[in-house]
């Protein structure tokens, strides 16, 4: 199972009338954001955006997975977030680029697993580690139809298994980017020790333990005789 996002307000960008790492600045300390809008042709558009209106979309976590529409000039073009660049010490937003969306277009997007029924799964229920392989998973989706996440389902899983793509039900006209073999997602793998192993370790250093304490006392009632 999925979700298809569902897309919020457009951003308002306005014109940028100076480029370079100044300008820039410039731009950011006026509370604005640089971004470039990219088109299927190679043509590119560049404007400021709000800089707390696309931080909070940002902060969200599927900022990079969601379509949203672009206020240009008057126009609403639709795109997706391909790449933000950050300040490497404090993560501030530094600029922002976007793919056009034009229409049918098909695009590989990044689109988070989440996973589902952990309770039901024998293998987690005795002790079992989720292994996660992929936290997301490459699909090529229709720009209109992206998911916002995909689901697996973890019930009746035992130690051992492994989930793999072919496992997990993608909607309609959205396949995975790998093509050439049915790759792991996550599997249920055995703990470095099983519960029952802990316990079997721990009565066999008792029954250790009782012995030597009945071997110190026989030793010390020699030595008194």
């Amino acid at each position: 199972m999925s979700q298809t996002k569902e897309t919020t307000d457009a951003l308002e960008t306005e014109p940028r009338s100076g480029f370079g790492k100044g300008a820039a600045r410039a731009l950011r300390r006026a509370g604005r954001l640089p971004g470039v809008i990219y088109g299927s042709t190679g043509e590119s558009d560049s404007f400021s955006l709000d800089y707390r209106a696309v931080e909070r979309r940002y902060l969200t976590g599927s900022f990079l997975s969601t379509p949203l529409d672009l206020s240009i000039g008057g126009e609403m073009v639709r795109v997706l977030p391909k790449q933000v660049q950050l300040h490497p010490v404090r993560d501030d937003l530094l600029h922002v680029d976007f793919l056009r969306l034009d229409k049918g277009a098909v695009i590989a997007v990044e689109v988070p697993v989440h996973f589902l029924n952990e309770e039901e799964s024998p293998g987690l229920k005795r002790g079992g580690v989720l292994n996660v392989v992929r936290h997301t998973v490459e699909l090529n989706c229709p720009a209109d139809a992206i998911p916002e996440f995909i689901e697996v389902n973890l019930a009746g899983t035992e130690i051992g298994d492994s989930i793999h793509i072919s496992a997990v039900q993608l909607p309609d006209k959205v396949t995975p980017v790998i093509k050439d073999r049915d790759f792991t997602i996550a599997g249920v793998v055995a703990p470095a020790v099983l519960p029952e192993a802990e316990e079997e370790v721990a009565a066999a250093e008792g029954e250790g333990e009782e012995t030597a304490e009945a071997g110190e006392s026989a030793e010390k009632k020699d030595e008194s005789s």
